[in-house]
């Protein structure tokens, strides 16, 4: 029996929302089949934090590894999805169901997910609920917003709590389609030494 697949992913495309100063996506054709070339050859522009992608503990901390040094482990398994739409500016404890012991939490906090405009006031996760969720043993958390943190925030506390319990964070997910519950994930990064992130092609799909 085929399980269902669910696309997290964002297109890469030109015009793709990045947060505002950031590397706009760029693909331009170094060798054409139209100019002779037996073969089609892009080059990418673009940033690390483009649409769904994987923090990398050097994102936050100068010390901490880079995307190619982590386990790949927390971004493959059993994941929970959980729907906080409308919960207010942070998500708190007191708006989570029962983890039943989920090592990887996911959150939708978009009715619909802004595709092709920036959103400026988006829902972030408060730090204490990154602290709950730890002692809970959560390995990973994702959002579809552009951040676990408020968008104005310079102490950047939800990204410090995530580093200092070892959590791997995953943003700019596309949960429209997904209904609350349990999933496998697969969202795996690229080994980009040096990186402080990387887009990944993350998927849920139905448990067998």
């Amino acid at each position: 029996m085929t399980r269902r697949i669910w696309d997290l992913s964002q297109k890469l495309h030109p015009g793709l929302p990045v947060w505002p100063g950031d590397t706009a996506f760029e693909q331009k054709r170094t060798w054409k089949m139209e100019e002779d070339s037996p073969i089609n050859v892009s080059a990418l522009t673009m940033s690390t934090h483009s649409g769904a992608h994987a923090d990398a503990p050097l994102h936050y901390s100068e010390t901490a590894p880079d995307i190619a040094s982590v386990s790949l482990e927390p971004y493959l398994g059993e994941c929970l999805v959980v729907d906080a739409r409308g919960v207010g500016p942070e998500i708190e404890v007191g708006d989570l169901p029962h983890l039943h012991s989920a090592d990887r939490v996911l959150f939708r906090t978009f009715e619909t997910f802004p595709r092709n405009d920036w959103a400026g006031e988006t829902t972030a996760i408060a730090p204490e609920t990154i602290e709950w969720l730890a002692v809970q043993g959560v390995k990973l958390v994702g959002i579809d917003g552009p951040s676990i943190d408020p968008q104005d925030s310079k102490e950047m506390l939800a990204h410090q709590t995530v580093l200092r319990h070892d959590i791997r964070v995953l943003e700019g997910l596309v949960l429209d389609d997904v209904p609350e519950g349990r999933y496998e994930l697969i969202a795996l990064p690229l080994p980009i030494e040096g990186g402080d992130a990387s887009p990944v092609r993350a998927i849920l799909r139905e448990l067998a």
